[in-house]
């Protein structure tokens, strides 16, 4: 397929259900799909594969002059805008949520058609591709829709126009006057599942449509963010929502896999699991808006992960696990994809799983003690498995890792893998001092003080001046000049003062190595190999963090220029992918949840800098 074939990564918007969610695009295309959950196979994956992934496409019928997309203020619900000469048409586009932890809950997708101008002629194409469009599916004919039956997933597709049969697609064409509605609900189920039977028409839909606003409402008026960027925050806490798969409180990565990092290029990741640093960054930021509930629903997924950790030459904890818990996620390359714009391979699973990340420790204790501090506190038996686990940590804290970076070119000392093990202790020696829980409080400061000096002798450069991306030798051995993005944390850890000259020239090495305007680089691969080929952009978690360290060390003016400059880069309804190109493009999967956590957090800091 040719280049035009695909929207760029940034036209498109999210909406989901807490269970799974969709992409839809700014031409009105539903253009990725995964059902019943967000790990699921695919529906519709043309954004993988304009020719074979699967489609749902709504649109005039004439030449389209304008087209807008929004979020209904304060929702998940998104509403896109075609301006033609003939008139103007609204897709509004949601997945119904009507209470929380609904145990009757029902995965629609629901497409409301509104003519607001003139007389409109559309057209509907819906055209799924089961299983990644492995599968076949057979298509039924039924009084108000049509049903497409897979191997193992149904979709019933009713709606108030009539859909007819051609090939493997449902297709229909309609007019529609002035006010106007034509309605579209798709329902998923198991293969062999009953659909119910009920009426399809506008009073339903309205029913839907203010129950699902009324939910999202009083969802984000828990939020106690009353600062300058109150749109950004709102809109980033309702993205890092519906990235939360309710049924078990597990946060995933993002909802998509293969978008790349280079178009063209091979770096093109599964993030549809629960990375356990990104989902405790993730409960941070909540905690931090006032939204318990959820940080209480993700300590219980971690705690049911602390009870189960086992050494499996990677240390007790995964990288990451599927929502359900399962660390087994083995890659598989869908050959029969090309990928979206020719980025092969497409990858599902994520090998990455098997790495040795010793940071994960650090950001998990850290997110827990946060919890243990503003939310209802650590139960007996977690804070037993916590003790266990800092054993293992306590005994390989200066071994080999992988770290945050998740590289494929072997381990290496990384000083933010140190700097997140001294985290992980230092927080469990407070949070025992805090609530008097019983621990070796004199084996963890002793360990704690050794990791401490390792960081500061061994991952400072004193030629240089800065921290640098691994740790040297021993004492007085020679330091690589290699700088990383995640040094910026330092002050925000509590390892080091924001005022300390180290830092202060940490932020000027970065500044002049890693930073393009406010766009931060996490590392150069030309300096760091890291055992994948090409390039990739700029790290849109490390350009937050960027914001967040200037604001820290007192440059409150540069972190408030950074952050609106930032703002600049998010697409048209304040979403953001993993990287940001550099002519602005968005790259990666999209939206990712660790970006839009860093933006909350960098607004709440600089909020407390400006006063």
């Amino acid at each position: 397929m040719e280049a035009e074939d695909y929207l760029p990564i940034a036209e498109h918007g999210l909406i989901g259900d807490l269970r799974t969610a969709a992409l839809v695009g700014t031409d009105g295309r539903v253009d990725w799909f995964c059902a019943p959950r967000f790990d699921s196979p695919s529906v519709f994956a043309s954004l993988l594969d304009a020719g074979k992934g699967g489609y749902w496409e709504i649109a005039p019928s004439c030449q389209i002059a304008k087209r807008h997309q929004f979020y209904f203020p304060d929702t998940n619900i998104l509403v896109t805008r075609m301006l033609t000469e003939d008139g103007i048409v609204e897709i509004q586009d949601f997945m119904p949520v009507l209470r929380a932890h609904d145990s009757e809950h029902r995965q629609r997708l629901v497409r409301r058609v509104v003519n607001v101008r003139g007389r409109m002629r559309m057209s509907v194409r819906v055209a799924p591709r089961m299983n990644y469009g492995r599968d076949r599916h057979t298509l039924t004919r039924v009084p108000d829709g049509v049903v497409f039956s897979g191997e193992t997933l149904s979709l019933s597709v009713r709606s108030t126009v009539r859909l007819d049969v051609e090939g493997d697609d449902a297709y229909g064409e309609f007019e529609l006057s002035e006010r106007e509605t034509a309605l579209f609900v798709l329902e998923a189920a198991a293969d062999g599942a009953d659909f119910p039977e009920e009426a399809v028409g506008p009073e339903a839909a309205e029913v839907l449509f203010d129950a699902t606003v009324a939910f999202w409402r009083r969802w984000l008026s828990q939020s106690g963010y009353t600062g300058r960027w109150r749109e950004m925050v709102h809109r980033s806490a309702l993205t890092l929502k519906l990235l939360t798969h309710e049924p078990t409180g597990a946060v995933i990565a993002a909802p998509t896999l293969g978008l790349p990092e280079r178009i063209g290029g091979g770096r093109n990741w599964d993030y549809r699991y629960v990375w356990i640093r990104d989902a405790a960054f993730s409960l941070y930021a909540l905690l931090r808006l006032g939204f318990t509930d959820e940080a209480e629903a993700f300590i219980g997924w971690l705690t049911e992960r602390l009870r189960t950790a086992t050494d499996r030459g990677a240390g007790p904890l995964r990288v990451m696990y599927s929502i359900d818990g399962d660390a087994h996620l083995p890659e598989e390359v869908l050959g029969h994809l090309e990928g979206y714009r020719g980025s092969y391979p497409v990858r599902t699973g994520n090998d990455a799983s098997g790495q040795r990340q010793l940071d994960i420790y650090g950001e998990l204790i850290d997110s827990i003690y946060l919890f243990n501090k503003h939310g209802g506190g650590i139960s007996h038996e977690a804070w037993t498995d916590l003790c266990e686990i800092l054993d293992w940590l306590m005994d390989n804290w200066d071994t080999a890792d992988e770290s945050i970076w998740e590289t494929r070119a072997g381990r290496q000392h990384h000083t933010y893998s140190r700097l997140m093990c001294w985290v992980a202790v230092e927080r469990m020696i407070r949070m025992a001092r805090q609530r008097g829980l019983p621990g070796d409080l004199g084996r963890w400061t002793e360990v704690r003080d050794r990791i401490y000096h390792a960081v500061m002798s061994r991952g400072w450069d004193p030629v240089a001046r800065t921290f640098v991306q691994r740790l040297g030798a021993e004492p007085d051995g020679e330091v690589e000049t290699i700088l990383d993005a995640s040094a910026l944390l330092m002050p925000m850890v509590k390892f080091i003062s924001p005022a300390d000259q180290r830092f202060h020239s940490t932020v000027a090495a970065i500044r002049d190595s890693l930073v393009a305007d406010s766009l931060v680089f996490r590392y150069d691969p030309a300096q760091a190999p890291d055992g994948l080929d090409g390039t990739e952009g700029t790290f849109s978690i490390c350009s937050f963090w960027w914001v967040e360290a200037l604001a820290r060390s007192g440059d409150v003016e540069e972190a408030r220029v950074a952050l609106e400059k930032m703002f600049t880069y998010a697409n048209h309804v304040g979403l953001y992918a993993e990287q940001i190109g550099m002519t602005g493009e968005h790259l990666g999967n999209f939206p990712q949840a660790f970006t839009h956590l860093a933006l909350i957090s960098s607004a709440i800091n600089l909020d407390r800098a400006m006063g």
